[in-house]
This record gives structure tokens, C-alpha cells and sequence, in this order.
């Protein structure tokens, strides 16, 4: 049984986004309706690892011609798990809060996580701005000089603001902008080339296909903590 409502924790879920809590990944959706010549090649030279994510994404949103309808109509096409929702009642019965922190697009997740009824929970993201009717560019609020992976939002910061108010953070995530920043949570739930990569590095981290696995693997941590609290 999880807890009772109401209940407060140490703990806080920090959640990627793209590819983690929706089934695509939106930037990439929106890149091949609307993307201009040369985003794809941005996107070769950042998966090469000659640039970071804070300058291809800020080349490629310049590249975007959509209207604001039109970027709607798109992130209307776009799924969650579906179990997610149950997820994120299920660690607020725990008294976890979640947060998303995606080196993504907030006007997309915000758009998405409202169509869902999860309107409420907070977005540590990239921020996507108009420019113009059809030209938009990128913000990066969460950038931070030094980043080890010149990350557009620094993961590994949001993480460490967290633990410095005495939080232990579960962080969930699903590939390499989630790299970083899982060897320093406190728990990892890992699904897709996180797997891969927390075993490689030999971090401590929980297997999930899914949220319906994670809505498990919730109490599995819980009852974990409890038992190194009684130690």
C-alpha cells in the first residue's frame, strides 16, 4: 500500500521528458514537419559530439517556420504514457513532488502536460519564444557556464539545487541528456540507453519499460529508504 495522503518526504522526482514521459521525442516532430535545411546536421554534428545541446537546438529552433496554430495542431498529435498520470498520483501519495526537467521546449510540454490534466507540476525547460509570425528562437534559462556537456539546461544543476535543500532526488530518465545527471541522484528509474549507460557506469538505478513499472518500483525505493533509516 503506498502511503496516505498528505504525507511528507525527503524525496522529490525529478522526470525527463521527451522519449521518457511522451512517446516521441517533440522537438524532433516539430524539426521534420517545420525544420529549414540544416537542422539535420546540427543534429549530426551534437550526436557527434562536436557541439553541445545549447547550440543545436538554438540553430535548429531558428530554423522553424510554423505558425503558433500550426505548432499546436502539431503537439496535438503527440502521446503520453499513458500510466504517467497514475505516476505522478502515486508519488504524490508518497509525498514526492515531481518535477520535469527536459532540455526540450516549454510552450511543448506545458501544452501537452495541460491536455493530460497535468497542467500543475513544474517545467524546467528550455524556453521557446516568437519572434516573428513564423520565426521562433530558444532561451535557455537552466544553461549554466561550465556544463560539462554544454547542455541548453543543465540537469546536473537542477539536480544539485535540490539535494542542497536537503532533498534526495529520484531522477527518471531515458537517454544521453540524462547521462550526466544520473550519476548524481540518489536513485535512478532507467529505461532505453540509460540502462545501458547506468550499468556501464555502474550506477544504482531500478529497470522500467514504462510507468506502469515505475508506479512500482516507487514503493520498492520507498521501502528501501525506510530500511536504511532504521539502520
Amino acid at each position: 500500500m503506498l502511503n496516505d495522503p498528505g504525507q511528507q518526504s525527503d524525496w522529490i522526482v525529478q522526470c525527463d521528458f521527451d522519449d521518457t514521459i511522451s512517446l516521441r521525442d517533440v522537438t524532433d516532430t516539430l524539426l521534420e514537419r517545420f525544420g529549414l535545411p540544416g537542422w539535420d546536421h546540427l543534429e549530426q554534428k551534437w550526436v557527434n559530439g562536436e557541439i553541445g545541446s545549447l547550440e543545436c537546438m538554438r540553430g535548429q529552433v531558428a530554423l522553424l517556420d510554423m505558425t503558433p496554430g500550426q505548432l499546436e495542431e502539431q503537439l496535438c498529435t503527440i502521446e503520453i504514457d499513458p500510466h504517467f498520470p497514475a505516476f505522478v498520483a502515486a508519488a504524490n501519495r508518497l509525498g514526492w513532488p515531481v518535477q520535469i526537467v527536459s532540455d526540450g521546449l516549454d510552450w511543448a510540454i506545458r501544452a501537452i502536460l495541460a491536455r493530460h490534466g497535468l497542467g500543475h507540476l513544474p517545467v524546467f525547460a528550455n524556453h521557446l519564444a516568437q519572434t516573428a509570425e513564423r520565426q521562433w528562437k530558444l532561451e535557455a534559462p537552466w544553461h549554466r557556464e561550465g556544463c560539462i556537456k554544454a547542455s541548453a539546461n543543465c540537469k546536473c544543476q537542477l539536480l544539485k539545487g535540490q539535494q542542497q535543500r536537503k532533498k534526495r532526488v529520484l531522477y527518471v530518465g531515458d537517454g544521453s541528456s540524462d547521462f550526466c545527471v544520473s550519476g548524481k541522484a540518489d536513485m535512478v528509474l532507467a529505461k532505453s540507453a540509460l540502462i545501458t549507460h547506468c550499468q556501464q557506469q555502474h550506477i544504482p538505478h531500478l529497470r522500467m519499460n514504462n510507468f506502469k513499472d515505475a508506479i512500482d518500483l516507487l514503493q520498492v525505493v520507498a521501502v528501501q529508504h525506510k530500511r536504511e533509516e532504521a539502520v
